[in-house]
């Protein structure tokens, strides 16, 4: 028996085609149309659903070259199941190149939202009843703040060890295991039976080919570990992530301007300098050290600093295990064929 057709708002998708659907939004103050567009590509063959999230962040942007990489891939012409992918979650925020909502609302912590809420709260609650429902699970891709930086890391809070599995899967050099937010959308995806795998990897307002990569690659092989896709053509994955216990962030003692020492993804002893912070005049210098041994999962990249900012996420990990790790991935990415050496970002 031929698969139904998918039905998301007032749309079909026939089995074996791909569509993309725009879902009616706001209308701006100049009675300019907003829409939320998702790109639906609906298998012949049964199988699950998976939804691809970008941008839930505005400013957020290496998702939605992570989600053109993932549509251009040719796996997805043998696809079972079903694929959602929404590029750009928060519209508003993408094109004015801010993290928010118009109303400064913080969309990620509005979830699930409601259809008669604030503009953050309608648009959560269309994602939830649009996407969230229809699917199984989901990735929602992420980076670091303004003026930061995410060595790529899957984030997760599993119910299940399948999905525990799945973040392995991923091939990412960090798994951690992050508490639900309230108001987060895994938090609300959670509540309905919906896991999902949260992808933070460089920096807002940025491109970066080592995050975009690993973020690609990491979609389609979630998608070979549920049996969506063949897993020709995907390239070989790193050994298994490191996986991270805990972590801390190291904040800056001093007022002034910062100079880094140590990168994103360098593993640290304790008590090992990591950065200074120097008065403008050049009269003292503090040093910022390591409590603890670990890897650099995320770093600020602001040089001028306030005493108590963020300067270094720090993660207890063992040292040796990371910096295996963290070299295999390296050698890994420079062997994987799956993208043209070419390709301009």
């Amino acid at each position: 028996m031929p698969r139904a057709p998918f039905q998301i708002g007032d749309h079909a998708v026939e089995p074996g085609t791909r569509r993309t659907v725009d879902l009616p939004v706001s209308v701006l103050s100049d009675h300019t149309p907003v829409t939320m567009s998702v790109h639906v590509v609906h298998g012949k063959r049964p199988g699950p659903t998976l939804f691809i999230s970008a941008a839930v962040h505005g400013d957020e942007i290496i998702g939605v070259e992570i989600a053109r990489r993932v549509l251009g891939a040719s796996q997805l012409d043998t696809l079972k199941g079903t694929l959602l992918v929404v590029p750009i979650v928060n519209t508003f925020g993408f094109l004015n190149h801010s993290r928010y909502m118009p109303d400064r609302r913080d969309l990620n912590r509005c979830f699930p939202g409601s259809a008669a809420g604030s503009l953050a709260g309608r648009l959560a609650h269309l994602f939830m009843t649009e996407i969230v429902a229809r699917s199984d699970i989901g990735i929602d891709l992420h980076s670091a703040a303004i003026h930061r930086t995410n060595l790529p890391q899957i984030r997760v809070s599993a119910s299940s060890p399948d999905t525990l599995q799945l973040a392995q899967s991923f091939g990412a050099p960090l798994v951690i295991r992050a508490k639900l937010r309230e108001g987060s959308l895994r938090a609300a995806a959670r509540d309905t039976g919906v896991d999902i795998l949260l992808y933070e990897a460089g920096e807002a307002l940025r491109f970066d080919e080592m995050s975009a990569r690993i973020g690609a690659s990491g979609c389609l092989r979630v998608m070979q570990a549920l049996g969506m896709i063949a897993k020709k053509g995907l390239g070989r994955r790193a050994d298994r992530p490191v996986t991270v216990k805990e972590s801390s962030w190291v904040r800056a003692p001093a007022g002034g301007l910062l100079r880094l020492f140590r990168e994103s993804g360098e593993t640290v002893d304790e008590g090992q300098t990591l950065a200074t912070v120097s008065d403008p005049f050049g009269t003292t210098d503090t040093d910022l050290t390591a409590p603890f041994a670990g890897v650099i999962i995320g770093r600020a990249t602001m040089p001028i600093v306030n005493e108590g900012d963020a300067v270094y996420h720090l993660a207890s990990v063992p040292v040796t295990d990371s910096e295996d790790r963290l070299t295999q991935l390296a050698a890994d990415l420079e062997a994987d064929p799956m993208f043209d050496e070419d390709e301009i970002l």
